[in-house]
Order: C-alpha cells, then structure tokens, then sequence
C-alpha cells in the first residue's frame, strides 16, 4: 500500500495587511507570512529576482496559482524541454512557505471537541455515556474533545442529535 505524503499546499489567500499575508493551509491551519522579516532574512538586494517585490503596489499583486503564491509581474525565464525560453511567474513553493509561516490561534469557541465537551459536561453526561448513546466509544469521544481527530459530519450529527439529545443548526456565514 502507497504511502500518501501530506505536502502542504495554500487553499486560500484570507487576508492580506501590508507585507503580511494570512493564508489557509490544506491541513485546515490559518499561518501569516511576515514578508518584511522573510525579505530582511534573504537580504533581498537589486540583483534579486525578488527586489521589485519590496514595493508594496507590485507585492500586492500577488495571486494564488498552483496551491501557492505566485506573482505575474515578476518573469522568470526558463528553457523548456524543447530549449526554448519561456516565462513562468515568480512563485515560492508552498512547502517554503508553510516553514516560514507562524500559525495563526483560532477563537477556540469554533473547536468542535470543544462544543461537544461543553455541551456533554453541561448535559451531565461522561464521554462513555454519551459514546453509549451515540455508537461510538468512549476513546473517539476523548480525540475529538482534544482535537486530536478529524470527526465526520455524520458522526457529529449522531454525537449531537442521539448523544447529547440536541438538534444540529449549521449555518455558513
């Protein structure tokens, strides 16, 4: 059986504030790039590819392409496997990214272990009753409490609606 090798890729430019970009990763974490301190890090300088990026109006033209930040403004010529010169944007691999980005703290009242262990708590109940009543076992109710595993929507619903004997609301604002 092939291994899969979780690479991490950009899924969302969220926000973008001066030199510093917030992005969502595809492990579902918010990281900001601080491109002030990356630039100073690099010692961006005129021979760069990367200088024209120190002015803010053509960083800001920055695009999400390929799972990562890409910029058309800046060319790189390349050959391509025929030998000729083609021009591809200035991109910097996702993988580059993820290390230099610092993770971002959620509010925690959007964790979902979080509401189900208030609600489970507020209700009485201990994780074996309520794994009891919701099918499932009391070690899955320890790891989605702590966050520790990814939970189903379907397994959420039971946990909710047959577990803690509530009615499940989701809106998407």
């Amino acid at each position: 059986m092939r291994k899969r090798i979780k690479i991490p890729r950009i899924i969302k430019i969220e926000k973008m504030n001066g030199f510093n970009i917030q992005c969502m990763f595809n492990n579902g974490e918010s990281r900001l790039l601080d491109f002030t301190k990356i630039f100073n890090d690099w010692a961006i300088s005129e021979k760069d590819i990367e200088y024209p990026l120190l002015d803010l109006k053509e960083f800001n033209k920055v695009e999400l392409r390929n799972y990562t930040l890409s910029w058309k403004n800046i060319g790189l010529e390349l050959k391509n496997e025929n030998g000729q010169l083609e021009i591809h944007p200035y991109e910097i691999g996702p993988d580059v990214l993820y290390q230099l980005s610092i993770p971002i703290e959620k509010d925690d009242t959007n964790k979902l272990g979080l509401l189900i262990r208030t609600a489970r708590l507020k209700a009485g109940l201990t994780q074996e009753q309520l794994a009891m009543r919701s099918g499932t076992s009391r070690f899955y109710i320890s790891r989605v409490e702590n966050e520790k595993t990814d939970i189903e929507m379907s397994t959420f619903r039971k946990i909710i609606e047959a577990g803690l004997g509530k009615n499940l609301k989701l809106t998407i604002e």
